[in-house]
């Protein structure tokens, strides 16, 4: 029987576990639509009860549906604190809770389960280069990342002491600042906040000339780190 189910829930080669799969992901694809719609505001009541229906039949169908894949997991700690255990708990866990936070969102991640149905190997791989070129630059993403905020601290207190006093409602402490300073550095420019000085117009060139940086670093690392993965895994 254990073994029946596990062919159900885990093997997608045989009829039963391919349908299974599917389902499971027209599902998924339709709890987010419900999500979605169930944010349109001035909803008719309706409509709102049937789209809590339809979310209370997923969510009992996904509840089996985890349930099943701890029962039949060699080693169900494991699956329980993997990345899918993670998601497919967070999925319905809110529902039975009440906890006011709406997690249906996360089921997106569910959809990577697509990539084994359809055996898309390469994905799988493509995925697995991701995985090691981000353990290659491990230490320098962290040390960019340290780098990061020191320098989103530096900027939010730079702009403070140039437009504080001209701006008092927008720069009110550095706390306020530091929302220019992430638009700034991260090249955004929302606009909303803007220096009206001599000085904090300059300090800002030169704030969205390290901010080109901080998009251009990473970007090249990532990149050298997957081209080193790709010829370690032509190597192997």
């Amino acid at each position: 029987m254990l073994n029946h189910l596990k062919s159900i829930v885990e093997d997608t080669d045989t009829v039963y576990g391919k349908t299974f799969a599917w389902v499971i992901q027209g599902l998924i694809l339709l709890s987010l639509i419900t999500f979605s719609v169930s944010t349109l505001p001035n909803l008719a009541d309706q409509t709102k009860s049937l789209l809590w229906k339809i979310e209370a039949i997923t969510v009992i169908i996904f509840t089996i549906e985890y349930i099943s894949r701890v029962v039949v997991a060699g080693q169900k700690l494991k699956f329980i604190f993997s990345f899918y255990g993670i998601i497919d708990l967070l999925a319905i866990l809110p529902f039975y809770l009440a906890l006011g936070v709406d997690l249906r969102s996360v089921r997106a991640f569910r959809l990577l389960r697509m990539l084994r149905i359809l055996k898309l190997i390469r994905y799988s791989k493509a995925m697995r280069r991701f995985h090691r070129a981000f353990i290659i630059a491990k230490e320098e993403l962290i040390l960019f990342f340290f780098v990061t905020v020191i320098l989103l601290y530096l900027s939010a207190v730079g702009i403070y002491y140039f437009e504080g006093s001209a701006q008092p409602e927008q720069f009110k402490s550095v706390f306020h600042s530091l929302w220019w300073s992430v638009a700034t550095l991260a090249t955004v420019g929302y606009g909303d906040i803007f220096p009206i000085t001599a000085g904090g117009r300059i300090f800002t060139f030169f704030v969205l000339m390290v901010g080109l940086g901080i998009v251009a670093v990473p970007t090249g690392l990532i990149a050298s780190a997957l081209s080193q993965a790709r010829s370690e895994e032509t190597e192997e």
